[in-house]
């Protein structure tokens, strides 16, 4: 069995000092104009102080047209940079990695909310989203890159590419959500061209030296697996990428595609030829032998979400107790306030969809 508090040592020699990495979660908590908030600073670094090896932010849009939610923390404009040195100093005073997760939510950014039509690759009638230009597909590239540029400036180890969830990334590589005809439609090749041009861009402007990661979809959302392995050695194959999150919702459930049933799910993400690139899975890792499974499978790193909402601390108790298991659903609103969740990240987490704040 590995020791789950293994220092694990990425391709350009950073390492990272346990096998548990902070998902990045959704929790409404920063200023509407995408500035930090003290309730998420609290939040992040209070689960650094718990002992994650990687603390991960929320998804950041990188575009004011990019915003997905309300309280959405951004790095789309210099102003943001400040309260994002404030953070990467407080996270990396506890030896863990700061990374920021890089967004964009494309089709999925409320009308009301960025007081524009969303975009997408091509027009789509259900999110009331209309196509991009090559110029908006071009500026929108920059400005996932300028926003890796600005997160270095703010003291980030490095950054994750959110091209899951069907947000813009996942939008241009979904067959289902992209229908363009020119060089960023078509054939795989083609619908990953823009997350390519991205990895590319950030890796000449930021440097092998600073940690580059990528999230992606096993399944939904027009993908299909077969397409999504292959996504994921073509990354690998770039040499500029040091790191895979793989997000399954659940980590130890079959497939839901019949194709592809032969194995579990989290199976299908245990053979590349990953060379050297590190490879975790997130999706209800809830226990200490749920997190012991994941790295027995062979993969590198548990991607924690519910639990570390659930306990800051998830990674000490874990290797304090191997046998640890996440408190039952659902908590009260004063449990949850006093893991350092503020009263608007307790409402996001009260609704139905989450089913985690007793009535």
């Amino acid at each position: 069995m590995t020791n789950l508090n293994d220092r694990i040592t990425f391709l350009n020699g950073m390492s990272m000092k346990n096998r548990f990495m902070l998902a990045p979660l959704t929790n409404q908590q920063s200023f509407e104009d995408g500035s930090l908030s003290d309730d998420e600073y609290v939040w992040l670094t209070y689960r650094a102080e718990g002992q994650f090896g990687m603390t991960m932010t929320c998804a950041s849009h990188v575009q004011a047209v990019g915003k997905g939610f309300l309280g959405q923390l951004g790095i789309f404009d210099d102003n943001h940079i400040e309260g994002h040195k404030m953070l990467t100093k407080a996270i990396k005073s506890f030896d863990s990695l700061a990374i920021i997760q890089l967004h964009h939510a494309g089709m999925k950014s409320p009308e009301d909310l960025i007081g524009t039509k969303p975009l997408c690759p091509s027009d789509n009638e259900e999110f009331g989203a209309r196509e991009m230009s090559l110029e908006e597909i071009y500026q929108l590239r920059d400005d996932f890159i300028s926003a890796a540029v600005r997160s270095q400036i703010a003291g980030y180890d490095g950054v994750e590419l959110h091209g899951a969830h069907a947000y813009i990334i996942c939008q241009f590589i979904s067959s289902e959500y992209n229908q363009r005809t020119d060089e960023y439609g078509g054939s795989l090749e083609n619908r990953c061209r823009l997350l390519f041009e991205i990895i590319d861009g950030v890796n000449e402007k930021c440097g092998s030296d600073f940690l580059l990661g990528v999230r992606v979809s096993a399944e939904r959302f027009g993908m299909d697996l077969s397409e999504i392995k292959q996504v994921c050695q073509d990354i690998i194959d770039t040499g500029k990428v040091h790191f895979l999150d793989i997000s399954l919702w659940d980590s130890f459930k079959d497939t839901e595609d019949e194709k592809y049933q032969d194995k579990k799910l989290i199976e299908h993400f245990c053979d590349f030829d990953a060379k050297g690139v590190l490879v975790g899975v997130a999706g209800k890792i809830m226990t200490g032998p749920q997190v012991q499974e994941v790295i027995n499978y062979g993969l590198d790193f548990a991607v924690i979400g519910r639990a570390g909402i659930l306990h800051h601390d998830f990674p000490k108790k874990v290797l304090e107790d191997p046998d640890f298991e996440s408190v039952s659903l659902p908590v009260t609103r004063e449990y949850l306030a006093s893991e350092r969740l503020s009263p608007n990240f307790i409402d996001y987490m009260s609704s139905s969809r989450w089913a985690f704040v007793s009535k």
